[in-house]
């Protein structure tokens, strides 16, 4: 085992202003044999809203650094009481070793009684494994170039623009009872690199791997390829058809920084396309998909 690092982050749902004194407590997640125990305990956010420098055991470095049935990273318990706001519990939080990991807790405002004990409602959030460890429904291959939207009177822009939101629908296209989310597009992406791939891989490989999911979320975005279907949608959380989105996951330091520096950035294939390169993909072990990028270059 090595060290992973991590940094808890809260905010008001409502206006995302940091929340200051809350309390953040840690478990580890139990398995068959062993039960839940508290690593940290009432810890208070700063002024920021933040709690970090929190060490926590993680599995070496070197089983993320190749395919391995074992899980490369440890999973935690987040949870965050804080006056007046719904206690929030996070199962399932990510930890890499020698990386540091950034878990955002939004809470929203209490609505019962004051005089309501405070954790008889939680608001619990379920993170689901990696995509690379975890076994998910391989990506249905398409086209990766696609019909432009038809004329509809507007304006229609010559080149794709960065949205300032993705509409993410928490399920299959067809499930109208899933929920959708705005999510800010920087934060979309680094929500699926963090579920997709392992922050410990090489910079370079980082890039590579971020800027395929850019130019896969744009070419959604550009063709309008769900709301030209009825759907009232940008793209799907189903790795059958699009990335892996895991509702409030925790990022990874590294995938932050690269997000940050390319977020505009995409592959136009042949370049006098107007529209983003589908760039499709697969872990290469797990699944294959002839003629497409692999994860782990098999």
């Amino acid at each position: 085992m090595q060290d992973g690092f991590l940094t808890v982050s809260i905010i008001d749902a409502t206006n995302n202003r940091p929340i200051q004194n809350a309390v953040v407590n840690i478990y580890s997640m139990s398995n068959g044999s062993q039960s839940s125990s508290t690593l940290y305990q009432n810890l208070r956010s700063n002024e920021s809203g933040q709690v970090t420098g929190l060490v926590l055991p993680a599995p070496d470095v070197d089983y993320s650094l190749q395919p391995s049935d074992v899980r490369p990273y440890s999973q935690y318990i987040v949870e965050a009481i804080a006056d007046g706001y719904e206690t929030v519990v996070i199962e399932g939080t990510q930890l890499l070793a020698t990386i540091e990991a950034r878990q955002g807790v939004p809470m929203s405002p209490r609505t019962r009684s004051k005089r309501s004990f405070s954790r008889q409602s939680e608001l619990i959030f379920d993170i689901g494994e990696h995509t690379l460890y975890g076994t998910y429904p391989p990506k249905i291959p398409e086209s990766n170039l696609k019909p432009l939207p038809p004329p509809t009177g507007f304006v229609v822009l010559d080149n794709p623009v960065v949205p300032e939101f993705i509409v993410v629908h928490d399920g299959l296209p067809e499930d109208s009872s899933a929920p959708n989310y705005w999510i800010p597009f920087k934060e979309y992406i680094k929500n699926i690199a963090s579920s997709e791939i392992y922050s410990t891989w090489p910079e370079q490989t980082i890039y590579a791997n971020v800027i395929a999911i850019i130019s896969f979320t744009l070419n959604r975005v550009f063709t309008e390829w769900y709301r030209n279907k009825g759907y009232n949608f940008t793209i799907t959380s189903t790795t059958a058809y699009d990335h892996k989105f895991i509702n409030n996951r925790n990022l990874f330091e590294p995938i932050n920084v690269v997000v940050d520096a390319i977020f505009n950035t995409f592959i136009k294939r042949p370049p006098t396309s107007r529209q983003p390169l589908l760039a499709q993909y697969c872990d290469g072990q797990k699944s294959q998909c002839p003629d497409q990028m692999t994860q782990w270059g098999q």
